[in-house]
């Protein structure tokens, strides 16, 4: 049995709620809840300014004409959602009735972050916390924080070393706050 991971499926730009809708319907009526989990178009906050200088919240979708499914490719899901109103291809299909590849895990993690659904990973120190390395190449080594990458999950820590404050860029999971 295939594996459910997300695919990307291309409609009319300005289509994309019709062609969620659309997918949904079918979805209920040819039960394939079981196979077809989430239809989302992506769409975050933006802050734009009125000509009097206003703020004013603003939904846009950064990725226009794209829907993302999260599914199972199944003979039946794939004929489904392919001869859906609205849908005019999958990416990653060669055409002539091939399956679709799908979205890999690195470049689905960003868009799910974009929508809300996928939660920041927690991490509980802050810059300028002393933290001890608890793995790699400066083990048992204890630094400074001096900057934290949420989307790289990295923070740069300034060790001494040798007498000198040398940067180490480490990933989470290498550090642990004092």
């Amino acid at each position: 049995m295939n594996e459910r991971a997300w695919y990307v499926v291309t409609t009319y730009s300005g289509m994309e709620n019709t062609a969620k809708r659309n997918i949904e319907s079918r979805i209920e009526s040819m039960n394939m809840q079981d196979f077809i989990f989430k239809v989302l178009v992506p769409e975050e906050k933006t802050i734009e300014y009125t000509k009097k200088g206003e703020k004013k919240e603003v939904l846009t979708k950064p990725f226009p004409g794209y829907v993302f499914i999260d599914m199972i490719v199944t003979d039946e899901t794939w004929f489904m959602v392919r001869n859906t109103p609205m849908v005019t291809g999958v990416l990653g299909s060669s055409g002539g009735g091939a399956k679709p590849v799908p979205l890999p895990e690195e470049e689905i993690q960003p868009i799910l972050r974009i929508c809300g659904i996928l939660a920041e990973k927690k991490f509980l120190a802050e810059i300028g916390d002393q933290v001890q390395i608890v793995s790699g190449a400066f083990v048992g080594q204890i630094g400074t924080i001096e900057t934290i990458d949420f989307e790289k999950e990295a923070v740069r820590v300034l060790i001494d070393f040798f007498g000198r404050s040398t940067p180490a860029e480490l990933h989470f999971s290498e550090v642990k706050k004092l």
